[in-house]
């Protein structure tokens, strides 16, 4: 195990439970960016949004829903609004409703770039 191995470990055993799913959560999600294979298929995946959803779950799933999006160009937005949630404690609804927002406008940006 090197150097940042062991302090990227120390860091997620001083967690709590929560926070330590937050950090799996997020290091799935940067983890898809780096595997991400360029999608030609502008179909988007219709997944009805859950009555109780976290922001990592919202972002799973909106990843999921627009799978031709490059994670790259949403990861800064999408994690300054994680942050948000996390840190300055804004209200989840409020987080996902403009996760959604962020998500569809790339989107339409992407469709309008391909016509």
């Amino acid at each position: 195990m090197n150097k940042k191995e062991k302090q990227l470990l120390q860091h997620f055993r001083s967690l709590s439970q929560e926070s330590a799913e937050t950090l799996l959560s997020f290091a799935d999600f940067l983890s898809s960016r780096e595997q991400q294979e360029p999608v030609n298929n502008l179909e988007i995946k219709q997944i009805e949004r859950p009555q109780e959803e976290t922001v990592i779950n919202a972002i799973r799933r909106l990843s999921e829903t627009f799978p031709m999006l490059e994670k790259d160009r949403l990861f800064h937005e999408t994690s300054g609004l994680m942050n948000q949630h996390m840190l300055q404690g804004r209200a989840a609804k409020d987080v996902i409703d403009e996760l959604e927002q962020l998500f569809r406008q790339h989107y339409d940006n992407l469709n309008n770039n391909m016509d």
